[in-house]
C-alpha cells in the first residue's frame, strides 16, 4: 500500500502530510458516520488532529475529541463509536506524526479496510458534504479515567512494590503513574512530563533505556516500566536493573498467565513452542497479531512490546500490561522468572537499504541450504538447528535480520550471512526503473 505500513500511516510532519491528514478524515468520515479522536503528547498533535476533524465534519460524520490519550486509552473509548482515529508515529521521532485507524473491539484496521480508505485518499471524488449537513464537533470527557478503572477493577490494590516508570515525556506520562500508585505501588516517576520532546530515543529498546536501568538499580526498585509515545508499548527492567529482552517478557505473561492458547509473530524466539501450549504465528506488526487473534486467543504479543489482552481489547495495550506486570513483580522477583525461561541465542538488527531485489536475496540465501522457505513475510528460512527472517521495515528504509540458533557461532554465521547476501542483492543504479 502506498500510505499505510504494517502500523498506520507515519511520515515526517509537513503540508504533504497535512493535506493527507484531511484526505484521511474525508475518506473515513464518509464510510464511519461516528468517530472519536486522540492524539500523542507530539508538538504537531494539534495541526494533524484539528486537519483530521476538519476532514470528518467536511465529510458529514460527527466526531469527538478525547485529547491527549495513549493509544490503547483510545481504543478502550472507540468502543462507544464506529471508528476511533489515533494522531501518533508510535516510536518513531517527535519530527514524525502519523495516523492510525481503530475498530470498536480495539483492533487496527484490517489490510482490506487500510485499502478501502486507501482507494477513496487516492480518487478525486472526496466530496464534501452540503453546508446544512455539516455536524459539530464535541469533547469525550474521561476517557483516560475510563480506562484506568477498567484496568484497576481487574488487579487487587494494595500491591507493594516499588516501579520507576519513564514515559519517555509521551502519552502515558500522566497515565501509568497514577494508576499504579492506586495499585499501592511506590513510583518514581522519570521522563513522564507529556512535553512532546522526547529525552531519549522514544523506541523502548534497551539502548534507550540505560538512564531508567541505572534508576532501578539505585533506587532498589522492584520493576522499571518503559513505554514509547503513544504507549501501545511497554518493556520492562528487572529488580537487578536489567532490561529484559521482548522474548523473555512474551515467555514470562504466557507462563505466568498459564496461556495455553499464544498468538505471536514469526521474530519471536523458537523457545516459545518448547514451552508447550498452542502457539500461532503471524506476519511481523501488532496489526497481523490483533487479526490472528480475532479467531480466538488468549493472548497475543510482539517482541518490539506490543502486548494484546483479548479480555481488555485487540489493541497493544501498554498500560494495562504495566499493572500486569506490577502484579506478578509484586509476588515474584522478576528476576527470577526471567531467568527461568529458557533461551537461545538470538541477534536482531538491520541494515539500511532501499535497492534490495528480494526475489535475488532469497536466491543467494537458499545457497545456505535451509530444510525450508517460508514467505509469509520477508524471507524466513529454517534450519535443523536454529532459524533466519530477513524482511523490509514497514515504517523505515531498512531490511532487518532476525537469526536465532542453538549456538552462538551459528546464530552469528547466519546474520552475517544474511548481511553479505544483502549487500550482493542490491540492485545497480543503472538497473532501477
Amino acid at each position: 500500500m502506498r500510505f499505510f505500513g504494517t502500523s498506520g500511516i507515519r511520515a515526517l510532519f509537513n503540508k504533504d502530510l497535512i493535506d493527507l491528514a484531511l484526505r484521511v478524515g474525508l475518506a473515513v468520515g464518509r464510510k464511519y458516520g461516528n468517530i472519536v479522536v486522540g492524539t500523542d503528547t507530539r508538538t504537531s498533535r494539534d495541526v494533524m488532529k484539528h486537519a483530521v476533524i476538519s476532514g470528518l465534519l467536511a465529510s458529514g460524520a460527527g466526531c469527538q475529541d478525547a485529547g491527549v490519550t495513549p493509544t490503547p486509552t483510545l481504543a478502550y473509548a472507540t468502543r462507544e463509536f464506529d471508528a476511533g482515529v489515533m494522531i501518533t508515529a508510535s516510536h518513531n521521532p517527535p519530527e514524525y506524526n502519523g495516523i492510525k485507524l481503530l475498530n470498536p473491539d480495539g483492533s487496527s484496521f484490517t489490510s482490506s479496510q487500510q485499502e478501502q480508505i486507501e482507494e477513496a485518499i487516492l480518487t478525486s471524488s472526496l466530496d464534501t458534504t452540503r453546508w446544512q449537513d455539516v455536524k459539530l464537533s464535541g469533547f469525550y470527557e474521561g476517557a483516560v479515567n475510563k480506562h484506568i478503572d477498567f484496568i484497576l477493577a481487574r488487579f487487587p490494590a494494595g500491591l507493594k512494590l516499588r516501579v520507576v516508570v519513564d514515559a519517555g515525556c509521551g502519552a502515558a506520562s500522566e497515565v501509568t503513574p497514577p494508576m499504579l500508585q492506586r495499585l499501592g505501588a511506590e513510583v518514581i516517576s522519570l521522563n513522564c512530563n507529556p512535553s512532546g520532546f522526547f529525552p531519549r530515543g522514544i523506541e523502548p529498546t534497551a539502548a534507550n533505556l540505560e538512564e531508567l536501568c541505572q534508576k532501578v538499580k539505585d533506587t532498589k526498585a522492584d520493576l522499571g516500566i518503559a513505554h514509547d509515545g503513544d504507549a501501545d508499548r511497554m518493556m520492562a527492567i528487572d529488580d537487578r536493573g536489567e532490561f529484559i529482552p521482548g522474548d523473555k517478557l512474551l515467555a514470562v505473561f504466557a507462563r505466568v498467565l498459564g496461556v495455553k492458547d499464544l498468538v505471536t509473530t514469526l521474530d519471536a524466539s523458537m523457545a516459545i513452542e518448547e514451552m508447550g501450549g498452542h502457539v500461532r504465528r503471524t506476519r511481523i506488526g501488532d496489526t497481523a497479531v490483533s487479526e490472528e487473534l480475532r479467531n480466538g486467543g488468549e493472548f497475543g504479543g510482539e517482541t518490539s512490546g506490543s502486548w494484546i489482552f483479548p479480555e481488555m481489547s485487540l489493541c497493544p495495550d501498554g498500560i494495562y500490561a504495566a499493572a500486569q506486570l506490577a502484579a506478578i513483580a509484586a509476588r515474584q522477583k522478576l528476576s527470577e522468572l526471567v531467568d527461568s525461561i529458557p533461551s537461545y541465542p538470538l541477534l536482531r538488527g538491520s541494515t539500511v537499504s532501499d535497492s534490495v531485489d528480494m526475489s535475488r536475496l532469497e536466491s543467494s540465501l537458499k545457497a545456505l541450504e535451509p530444510l525450508s522457505v517460508s514467505n509469509t513475510d520477508g524471507i524466513k528460512l529454517n534450519f535443523r538447528d536454529g532459524w533466519l527472517l530477513v524482511r523490509p521495515s514497514g515504517t523505515e528504509p531498512k531490511i532487518r535480520i532476525t537469526a536465532e540458533a542453538r549456538s552462538e557461532e551459528t546464530a552469528r554465521q547466519l546474520y552475517e550471512s544474511c548481511l553479505q547476501a544483502i549487500k550482493d542483492s542490491a540492485v545497480a543504479e543503472g538497473e532501477r526503473d
